[in-house]
């Protein structure tokens, strides 16, 4: 590509962005709070961009200027070596997965990725201070450290709201998901909460529910890493809406 084509794909590289940080779509790609990052990095393109066409067209104009001093009967000549080193129109076709960026959402990782990838719940420097009544609405990835590095301290006795993708592993045990980033989608991971007691006796793969229950001390290993999975005893399940940001954040802090 010439420094023309450059700065067009620049500037759609950095229309993308700002359309992504923009509305909602940049939580499909990195955690929400590198919104400003993907903001700023758009902007830059696009000034680079016009920065780029600008010095581009002012050294073809001088160019031109002085060919057409000194050269004042050569135009044709000049006209067809351009024509010989003009780049392939194919290299165009690079421009279309920026359109598909724009265009097309793609989903958030789901069970398919959950179940094979091992839980990477961790445990946290410290939770902060339940409340000393009502239910609990926790989230996935908390409720899952407290149950297995506190030992469900607090938890016991109380009702227990949490919401996640159900995922069925080989056997067709439910587990209630979340994909917890650490900077992007390309580095998810899933925290995974076994499911017993009441559970609706027909789960959809991926679909989100919020689950109420109890405190449970059974606990199972992740297949695939070994990893801790506890699980909720639940008393009511029902069906809810993806949520704004399906990923959760809260395992990091």
């Amino acid at each position: 590509m010439n420094r023309q084509a450059q700065s067009a794909v620049l500037f759609v590289l950095g229309a993308a962005l700002l359309h992504a940080g923009l509305t909602d779509l940049y939580l499909r790609y990195v955690k929400a709070g590198l919104r400003p990052l993907v903001l700023a990095a758009g902007v830059v393109l696009i000034a680079t961009a016009l920065a780029t066409a600008y010095y581009e067209w002012r050294a073809r104009a001088g160019q031109k200027k002085r060919h057409a001093e000194e050269h004042a009967g050569d135009h044709v000549e000049e006209h067809a070596e351009e024509h010989a080193h003009r780049e392939p129109r194919v290299s165009w076709l690079l421009v279309l997965p920026l359109f598909a960026l724009i265009l097309v959402a793609p989903p958030a990782l789901g069970s398919y990725s959950a179940m094979r990838t091992g839980t990477a719940l961790q445990q946290s420097y410290g939770y902060t201070k339940l409340p000393e009544s009502g239910p609990l609405r926790l989230g996935l990835a908390d409720y899952a450290g407290r149950a297995v590095y506190e030992h469900g301290r607090g938890l016991a006795g109380r009702r227990i709201v949490i919401t996640g993708f159900v995922a069925l592993d080989h056997s067709g045990a439910p587990y209630l998901v979340r994909m917890a980033l650490n900077c992007c989608a390309a580095d998810a991971q899933p925290v995974k909460v076994g499911l017993t007691g009441q559970i609706p006796p027909v789960l959809k793969p991926d679909g989100w529910l919020q689950v109420t229950g109890t405190y449970t001390a059974k606990r199972t290993k992740d297949t695939v890493n070994g990893g801790p999975i506890p699980y909720l005893d639940v008393t009511e399940a029902k069906p809810v809406a993806t949520p704004h940001d399906p990923y959760d954040e809260t395992w990091n802090n």
